[in-house]
C-alpha cells in the first residue's frame, strides 16, 4: 500500500509541476507527424527545448576545452602564488638580515655605511 501512495505523490508532483502536460503534447505531436523522425528521442528533446544530438556533442567538446583552460590556469595561479610567496620570504630575510646589520650602530654610523664612508 505504502508503494501505491508513493506512486500516487509522484504522480501528482508530476502533473503539478507540468511535466505529464509537457510530454503529453510532444508525444501528440510526435503521434501526428506524417514522416516520423528518424529518432524519435532527439525529436522529444527538441521539442522540450534540449540540444541536438550535435549541439550536445558540441557543448560537451567545448566544456572538454574550458576545463582544460581552467586547469591551465589554475595551475599558473598556484605557480605564481607559490613565486610571491617565494619573494615575500625573500624579503623577510633580507629585512631581517638588515635590521642584524643595523643593530649596535649610531645614527652617524648608520650614516657612514650608507654615505659609503668608513
Amino acid at each position: 500500500m505504502e508503494k501505491e501512495a508513493k506512486k500516487e505523490g509522484f504522480r501528482k508532483y508530476l502533473e503539478a509541476s507540468g511535466v505529464l502536460d509537457a510530454l503529453t503534447k510532444v508525444l501528440v505531436a510526435l503521434y501526428e507527424q506524417n514522416d516520423k523522425p528518424s529518432s524519435a528521442l532527439e525529436f522529444v528533446q527538441q521539442r522540450l527545448g534540449g540540444p541536438t544530438l550535435s549541439e550536445y556533442e558540441k557543448l560537451q567538446a567545448e566544456l572538454s576545452d574550458l576545463q582544460i583552460r581552467y586547469n591551465d590556469l589554475l595551475k599558473e595561479n598556484q605557480e605564481r602564488c607559490r613565486e610571491l610567496e617565494e619573494l615575500k620570504h625573500t624579503q623577510e630575510v633580507e629585512a631581517s638580515a638588515n635590521k642584524e646589520l643595523d643593530v649596535g650602530n649610531t645614527p652617524d654610523e648608520e650614516l657612514k655605511i650608507t654615505d659609503g664612508n668608513t
